[in-house]
């Protein structure tokens, strides 16, 4: 079967992942967006599965579940990156027609933060999103293997866990979106090798440290980041210092001096003391030889 488009976006389909759509080499562009579509994607007996697929986009359904590494894998148009390239043709009437990577189809994406229809999708636009489900567990590192990615979102999600510094391969990538996830430790520098880098947005995760400085990162607006505390750096307000601590979480100790009110030194002291007092009281009992007579004073104050 030549099937090349397959757009089933804005339904009400109810099913988990049609797996045997695997089984068609030539399809490229793959919608199953807002619809109703659970469960986990899992592995498929087939060995090289979406060789041609270009789009794909399943965001806005109930999908659960690690994201595939094995899929990722096996998207190898992505692979490879595609230049504007026409054929040669005399009759210049005919070049749109004929010209390489043109699928014929109304097609709606969402990039760059944009609803986009195309009529005519270039090869060169490359696109995965997998927004608005529940996807959970790490990033996989295989998404770097994809180098002709021009847009990735995976915003919306339950992901946690580093950002791979693999992703800084995606030297094509255009727009990325990893918001509202439950992503830890800091951005990687790699970043700075997304030269082509328009639209970022990592806000609302658990990351931390500076913000990479140069390049692209100089235009990018505090939005890009919002929503995590732990970040610091241009173009946000909170200035990083050398070791970072007011940045990071407070540690047990500090959250119990400020709970209590006192530190190492309060304790210190009043052990001192204390102990000044003890053997005080001690030798005047002995002393006055009435031990008996202190104990019950003593009870009776307390």
């Amino acid at each position: 079967m030549q099937l090349g488009v397959l757009n089933l976006g804005n339904n009400q389909l109810e099913d988990t992942f049609p797996h045997w759509l695997q089984t068609l080499p030539y399809l490229k562009v793959l919608v199953l967006r807002d619809n109703k579509l659970h469960g986990s994607i899992s592995l498929f007996k087939t060995k090289h599965g979406f060789p041609s697929l270009n789009i794909f986009d399943i965001s806005s359904n109930n999908f659960s579940g690690p994201i595939p590494e094995n899929y990722i894998q096996s998207f190898e148009s992505m692979k490879n990156v595609v230049q504007d390239e026409v054929v040669g043709n005399p009759q210049p009437y005919m070049q749109w027609e004929y010209s390489i990577g043109i699928i014929y189809s109304p097609t709606t994406v969402t990039t760059k933060g944009t609803s986009v229809s195309f009529k005519k999708v270039p090869t060169n636009f490359v696109n995965i999103d997998l927004s608005g489900n529940k996807f959970e567990g790490e990033i996989p590192k295989a998404i770097g293997e994809l180098q002709a990615l021009t847009g990735l979102n995976l915003s919306h999600n339950r992901l946690s866990g580093h950002i791979p510094q693999s992703m800084g391969n995606l030297t094509v990538l255009e727009s990325l979106d990893l918001s509202s996830n439950m992503l830890t430790g800091s951005i990687p520098t790699e970043f700075l090798n997304l030269k082509f880098l328009e639209v970022l947005n990592l806000s609302y995760n658990h990351l931390v440290g500076e913000i990479p400085i140069g390049k692209q990162f100089g235009s990018f607006s505090n939005d890009s980041y919002k929503g995590n505390l732990g970040l610091c750096g241009d173009p946000l307000s909170i200035k990083c210092s050398r070791n970072h601590d007011q940045h990071s979480p407070p540690s047990q100790s500090l959250w119990r001096k400020e709970k209590f009110g006192f530190g190492w030194k309060a304790v210190a002291i009043g052990y001192g003391c204390g102990t000044v007092f003890g053997v005080g009281i001690g030798s005047f009992v002995f002393l006055i030889g009435k031990p008996k007579l202190l104990v019950r004073m003593f009870v009776i104050i307390c």
